[in-house]
């Protein structure tokens, strides 16, 4: 069976950055649904569309494909009293975005710690970073009517959320 839309694809894969440092490994296959869903970024859906079991994948993500540009503006310096006192680099925790609404959160992570302010980080990690993807295709199969109801897969056994 051909990668299309509406298939279910597992595949392994190596993320490397643009210096081909290894950032992250399948240690099991991961399986997405393929055909615009969100599952897996938009530049590998459409690298491995009409490809079958076996295939082999090597793109290049730039970050607009991928984390998105570095934002400077979401990076923040906060009063140290706003933070618990064990606070260390590398916390992480959900914040609301300068000027946005109600339901306008990101999720800072704590990059510098001082005795009077902390600096957070609201982009993502590879934010600004172009990537390097490799992978193999290990399984293609037909979606369910559930998997696409709910426009994502299901483990063995059903909908585990």
């Amino acid at each position: 069976m051909k990668i299309a839309k509406d298939t279910v694809v597992s595949l392994s894969y190596e993320l490397s950055d643009a210096n081909g440092t290894l950032l992250e490994r399948t240690e099991d296959p991961v399986s997405y649904l393929h055909g615009g869903y969100d599952g897996i970024f938009p530049t590998v859906e459409e690298a491995l569309h009409g490809k079958d079991v076996g295939a082999k994948c090597a793109i290049t993500i730039e970050p607009d494909d991928a984390f998105g540009e570095y934002e400077h503006d979401l990076v923040r310096v906060e009063p140290r009293n706003l933070f618990p006192d064990e606070i260390a680099i590398g916390m992480q925790f959900e914040g609301g975005a300068e000027g946005g609404g109600d339901d306008d959160y990101s999720l800072y992570t704590v990059v510098d710690v001082t005795d009077s302010e902390v600096t957070v980080d609201g982009n993502h990690p590879l934010a600004g970073k172009t990537l390097g993807f490799v992978g193999v295709v290990t399984g293609v199969r037909a979606a369910t009517a559930d998997e696409l109801a709910h426009g994502h897969t299901h483990g063995e056994g059903g909908h585990l959320h």
